[in-house]
């Protein structure tokens, strides 16, 4: 499903240039895709599409340092939980923008997502928000974890 995520991304502008579920499934199809994992990224990214700043409390960007549930340390990575909170701290991402790739990544269902993971959920999750993304941004998200990065 993640190979699809990279798809979207690199295929549409922007989220809202999708087609609609049904054409999204056509054309993931006539890419390759199997069918599950059609059916999987169709249902998630509906999801996302459906999140919305006003879906969170306003006074969660005024809060102060997030402690994970037991629930969510299971689910995410050490790893991936401790990017997010640095991008927080150094307000890369704001704390509404956390939640929202928390509650992307909690519907997965998968256990112990790794940095590379969280990293595409948040570029996604970055992407239906934001009309334009910094460039170095992507490619923080899209470099794998470990690899050097020269600049």
């Amino acid at each position: 499903m993640f190979d699809i995520f990279i798809f979207l991304f690199e295929s549409y502008f922007d989220a809202g240039s999708c087609p609609d579920p049904e054409k999204l499934a056509l054309k993931l199809s006539a890419a390759g895709f199997e069918e599950e994992e059609i059916s999987q990224a169709v249902t998630w990214f509906s999801g996302l599409k459906q999140l919305s700043l006003v879906n969170y409390p306003a006074s969660i960007n005024q809060s102060g340092p997030r402690y994970f549930a037991p629930f969510e340390q299971q689910r995410i990575s050490n790893e991936a939980l401790c990017f997010l909170s640095f991008w927080e701290l150094n307000k890369v991402i704001l704390p509404v923008e956390r939640e929202m790739i928390i509650d992307r990544a909690l519907v997965l269902g998968y256990e112990n997502l790794s940095l590379d993971k969280i990293k595409l959920i948040a570029l996604m999750v970055l992407w239906s928000q934001h009309d334009e993304l910094d460039p170095m941004i992507i490619e923080d998200l899209l470099t794998p974890a470990g690899s050097a990065q020269l600049h």
